[in-house]
């Protein structure tokens, strides 16, 4: 019981972590259909701007609740200015083209950043371990549980129903829906396409950053961060359904879980079974689990 008790807290939280890297990914490719390969520079953004806010907060004795909070700030700023330069600047020249293309664009931006931040904050790591000392932990039987790591499972499924709330009751909600749909429609009945992809990039950017913000007092914050997240965060929205935020959550719960009991039971099975579980997946389910009606041609 202590080891099924443990495989699920491990994979709640590994499954908070994959959901909130995840979430703004999808979106992006539902509304705008774009594969966007820089959601990993967002997360790793968010990562470094949240360590480096750690530095300025705690190294100035300051609370230690407003520091976490200072890190989310910093980090999804830094997701706002990048997700704006990089829509407005670049991707709305390709808008149209084929999907590859976007694609190759989109990496190549990618490696850019990844030079960015060694320009930035160079080839040293960082941490910002502060605020989960500082949340303590909690005993429950004969295991540990960090409370960090409680109110990341909370954080994750707060958005999950604010997106779900959003986009089922709110007017820009409803405008996502039918642009999401069908984008040529909805531009013929007034809707402003390009301000709805400006609004949906940079909402993914934030969130892209969000993920790395969180993460980052519970991981090393160092280069190549980027590109694990993306390589993951792409296996869980294939295993849910591009475009799919309820996809992302569900894919998330299974890689979590599946990948906590791996650890416990099989650890050297550990990267295999997240994509042994996507190749299962996409064998009966080739749009994911939650994927939208593909048009067919006739």
């Amino acid at each position: 019981m202590l080891t099924a008790f443990a495989i699920l807290t491990d994979g709640l939280v590994y499954a908070a972590y994959l959901f909130l890297v995840a979430v703004g990914l999808t979106l992006i490719f539902g509304v705008m259909k774009i594969l966007n390969v820089t959601h990993g520079s967002f997360y790793a953004f968010g990562a470094y701007g949240a360590a480096t806010a750690a530095g300025i907060w705690y190294e100035r004795g300051l609370p230690d609740a407003g520091g976490f909070l200072f890190m989310v700030a910093l980090a999804m700023l830094i997701g706002l200015v990048i997700g704006i330069v990089l829509e407005r600047g670049i991707l709305r020249l390709v808008y149209g083209r084929d999907e590859v293309v976007v694609v190759l664009v989109t990496y190549a931006v990618f490696l850019i950043l990844e030079d960015v931040i060694v320009l930035v904050w160079g080839a040293q790591s960082y941490s910002a371990y502060q605020p989960m000392v500082a949340a303590g932990s909690i005993d429950i039987g004969d295991l540990t549980l960090s409370n960090y790591d409680i109110g990341l499972v909370v954080l994750a499924a707060a958005l999950a129903a604010l997106g779900y709330w959003a986009l089922k009751y709110t007017r820009y909600g409803r405008l996502l829906t039918v642009v999401i749909f069908d984008r040529e429609t909805a531009a013929a009945y007034g809707v402003n396409v390009k301000v709805i992809f400006t609004v949906t990039f940079v909402i993914g950017a934030m969130l892209g950053a969000l993920g790395g913000a969180v993460m980052a007092p519970k991981i090393s914050v160092t280069l190549g961060i980027g590109v694990e997240v993306i390589v993951i965060a792409f296996a869980v929205v294939a295993i849910g359904g591009m475009g799919s935020i309820e996809g992302a959550l569900i894919g998330a719960l299974i890689v979590g879980i599946t990948r906590a009991a791996a650890v416990h039971l099989v650890p050297q099975l550990e990267l295999f079974v997240i994509y042994a579980v996507m190749a299962l997946v996409l064998g009966f389910r080739p749009y994911g689990l939650f994927s939208q009606a593909q048009p067919r041609k006739i």
